[in-house]
């Protein structure tokens, strides 16, 4: 009797020590998985951060919504890049880049913004500028036309935007162009302060008839310098926005009348000043730049040839002006 409970002492502890191995190998195999889960996870996490340049905790959170499966990861984190981009749509950008691209005398400008300057000098947006120069002046600075138009990437311009904003959190809108063909005259560019050769904060571009090549074709460049550094609203007089000289008036006559002049004098005055604001503001009426002693047309005249220079057309960006 004592032999058999003892067998069976040694059968009940046997079977302890069994279940016991069983349970470790169970845990041990447990752990390898979640080891190998998390070197899994880890690898995707690194996989994902280097498709897409989103954050840690993002590209875990897209891994753990769609199972580890890396391409509807992108999608999902495209999606909510979207729906960051949206909220950041409604902030202020008035930093950024201009950009000006010259080629067989055609010339095109493109003005990019951002929020702030750090992010101006970020090198992953001045990439995406300078390809979208190249594709402003392909487009001939069709705004609809660049938005559609695949990057180099393969994706739509207006997809990888959205890209870039989810990934430097920042608003970025490519807020206007210009083109200029070679059909009538010539164009001339000017960067002020380029930080790269085509890329600066103020541009302008300046199309001159009359012009012949190798003789008096360095008075476009420094007419366009003119331009970027005096800002003229329109090309004569006549072509200022009446808004403006209305809005200018109007802030003329209260500045007089604070003033306490008599009714008879303030309207003389009001004449002269508004003559003065017109002339400043008038491209052809502005004190030259290098001789404040001529005027901008009678520059044009004394750098005539065989034919009588004119100014057909003339645009100044400066980064974030008027936002």
């Amino acid at each position: 009797k004592m032999q058999k409970n003892l067998l069976k002492t040694l059968k009940i502890k046997i079977k302890i020590k069994q279940k016991t191995r069983n349970q470790k190998q169970k845990n041990n195999n447990f752990n390898q998985k979640i080891s190998m889960s998390n070197k899994y996870l880890l690898d995707n996490i690194k996989k994902l951060r280097e498709m897409t340049g989103v954050g840690f905790n993002d590209c875990k959170l897209a891994l753990d919504e769609t199972n580890g499966d890396l391409e509807k990861s992108v999608e999902f984190l495209r999606k909510k890049g979207i729906a960051k981009a949206s909220k950041k749509m409604s902030r202020t950008a008035s930093e950024g880049l201009a950009l000006v691209k010259e080629e067989e005398g055609q010339i095109s400008l493109i003005e990019i913004n951002t929020e702030t300057d750090f992010v101006a000098k970020n090198q992953d947006f001045i990439n995406f500028c300078k390809e979208l120069s190249e594709i402003n002046f392909a487009t001939k600075g069709d705004l609809n036309k660049i938005n559609d138009t695949k990057m180099k990437n393969g994706i739509l311009v207006k997809d990888n935007l959205v890209n870039l904003i989810a990934k430097i959190g920042e608003k970025i809108t490519i807020r206007r162009s210009n083109f200029f063909d070679n059909a009538k005259g010539l164009n001339f560019a000017y960067v002020h302060s380029a930080i790269e050769k085509g890329i600066g904060k103020i541009i302008s571009v300046v199309k001159l008839d009359g012009v012949s090549s190798g003789k008096n074709d360095e008075i476009g460049s420094k007419i366009a310098m003119h331009i970027a550094a005096l800002n003229p609203l329109a090309l004569d007089k006549d072509n200022i926005d009446k808004t403006i000289i209305d809005k200018e008036m109007e802030i003329i006559k209260a500045e007089i009348t604070n003033a306490g002049k008599p009714d008879e004098m303030a309207e003389k005055i009001s004449k002269g000043k508004i003559s003065k604001f017109l002339n400043d503001n008038s491209l052809l009426n502005q004190l030259w730049i290098m001789d404040p002693k001529k005027k901008v047309s009678e520059v044009l005249k004394e750098n005539s040839l065989d034919k009588q220079l004119k100014i057909l057309d003339f645009v100044r960006y400066k980064v974030g002006e008027g936002i």
